[in-house]
């Protein structure tokens, strides 16, 4: 296992459109392979960003025929960039209302080749007080499959936004040797401003890895508000890059992987946990 990931984190306002996004991204890669890094993590809903369900209809087609996966593909096969691709929107299972979508995410390697695919698997469905329900269910369904993909840096364990909130998620990750947990997003501003920030760094520190969260920032074509602050967390819990709420951009951290058998050495919960029961 190679023992430094050097990695590009990036923030983005997606758009409504493909192209604008893939433009972005096909910068970052740029960018990324220019500062040296081996992989660059990108955003939930990197490839789009649309809530107008007509329209999104119109766009939004199979995995294997979605213009941003393959460009993403091309970008890391002409970079020599790991790109996870964070997620899009892509064709899914039909639900009750009609047509739904996967919320979709990749592990692409320096040749262009999809070495894993993560649906998100839960859903975000929330009544925050004063504000009309979420229902990410009614457009998306759900995925049904935890996914550890191989890199060079140990197994990375793949998540989207709202599974943050899903400790057991993690702790299966971490209990098949995850080094790398990714939870790519595009947090609300109240909720990112109340839980945000403690989540990551509960998640990295209850698993002794390296948490790699790329974010969406600032307001929409659609509309919608995104909370920012991409971020980066040892595993220790410490907050290596916080990106703020300013606006898009890419920042690049070195990762000494040897941190994550020292944590996991130091307090091995991993291996302490004990079996227990309820009294009726």
């Amino acid at each position: 296992m190679s023992q430094t990931l050097r990695l590009s984190i990036a923030q983005m306002t997606s758009t409504n459109r493909h192209e604008g996004n893939i433009a972005w991204m096909e910068e970052a890669a740029a960018q990324a392979a220019e500062d040296g890094a081996q992989m660059l993590a990108l955003p939930e809903a990197s490839g789009l960003v649309n809530k107008d369900r007509d329209d999104a209809l119109r766009l939004v087609v199979d995995h294997d025929a979605d213009p941003f996966i393959a460009a993403c593909r091309a970008a890391a096969a002409k970079h020599g960039l790991w790109i996870q691709t964070g997620s899009t929107p892509v064709k899914g299972p039909d639900g009750v209302d009609g047509p739904r979508f996967l919320n979709h995410g990749d592990m692409i390697d320096p040749d262009g080749r999809i070495v894993a695919g993560y649906d998100k698997i839960h859903l975000f469905d929330i009544h925050l007080d004063g504000k009309p329900p979420t229902g990410e269910s009614r457009r998306y369904g759900p995925g049904r499959r935890a996914v550890l993909a191989d890199t060079p840096w140990g197994p990375a364990g793949l998540a989207i936004c709202y599974d943050l909130r899903f400790p057991q998620l993690f702790r299966d990750y971490g209990q098949r040797g995850a080094t790398l947990l990714f939870v790519p997003s595009a947090f609300t501003v109240p909720t990112g401003r109340a839980h945000w920030e403690v989540l990551l760094r509960a998640r990295a520190i209850e698993n002794g890895a390296f948490v790699i969260a790329s974010a969406q920032v600032g307001k929409h074509d659609d509309g919608r508000v995104t909370y920012g602050h991409s971020m980066v967390v040892s595993p220790w819990g410490e907050v290596l890059v916080d990106m703020g709420s300013d606006g898009p951009g890419l920042r690049t951290v070195d990762l000494n992987l040897d941190e994550v058998a020292a944590a996991r050495r130091q307090i091995p919960s991993l291996q302490n946990g004990r079996d227990y029961s309820f009294d009726d």
